[in-house]
C-alpha cells in the first residue's frame, strides 16, 4: 500500500492550522478554561491575569494563519518551513511543561505528539517527496 504523503502533510498541516486558530479562539474567549488543558497548573488570581493569556490566543490564531497563508501564496516548501519552525512552539511548550513538573501525559500527548506530527508532515514537503 503506497502512502501519500502530498496527502498526508497538507492534511497535517491543515489540522494544525485550524486546530490551533481554534485553540487562539477559545484563549480569547474563556482563557481560564482553555489555560485548563495546557498542562500546567492554571496561575494565580488577579485582575489582569486572563488579558495575559489572551496573548497567546493571538499568537496561535497568527501562528495558524501564516500556515494557511503559505497553502494559499506558497509552495510547497514554504509551508514545509513554516511547519518545521512552527513545531519549536510545541516542542518549547512541552518542554516548559516538563520543567514545570506540570502534567507529563499531557506534555507528550497534546504538544509532544503535535510537534512531531508536524515535523513529519514537514519532511516530504521540504524534500519535494510530497
Amino acid at each position: 500500500m503506497e502512502v501519500d504523503m502530498h496527502g498526508f502533510s497538507i492534511a497535517v498541516a491543515l489540522l494544525a492550522a485550524f486546530g490551533i486558530i481554534v485553540i487562539g479562539v477559545l484563549y480569547l474567549l474563556s482563557p481560564r478554561s482553555a489555560t485548563l488543558s495546557f498542562g500546567l497548573p492554571l496561575p494565580e488570581a488577579g485582575v489582569n491575569i486572563a488579558w495575559w493569556l489572551r496573548l497567546k490566543g493571538v499568537r496561535d490564531i497568527a501562528s495558524g494563519l501564516v500556515v494557511l497563508a503559505l497553502m494559499v501564496w506558497g509552495g510547497p516548501q514554504m509551508v514545509g518551513i513554516a511547519l518545521l519552525v512552527e513545531a519549536m512552539i510545541p516542542l518549547g511548550d512541552m518542554s516548559l511543561i516538563l520543567a514545570a513538573k506540570g502534567s507529563t501525559g499531557r506534555a507528550f500527548g497534546i504538544h509532544g505528539v503535535t510537534a512531531a506530527l508536524m515535523v513529519l508532515a514537514a519532511v516530504p514537503l521540504l524534500v519535494g517527496v510530497a
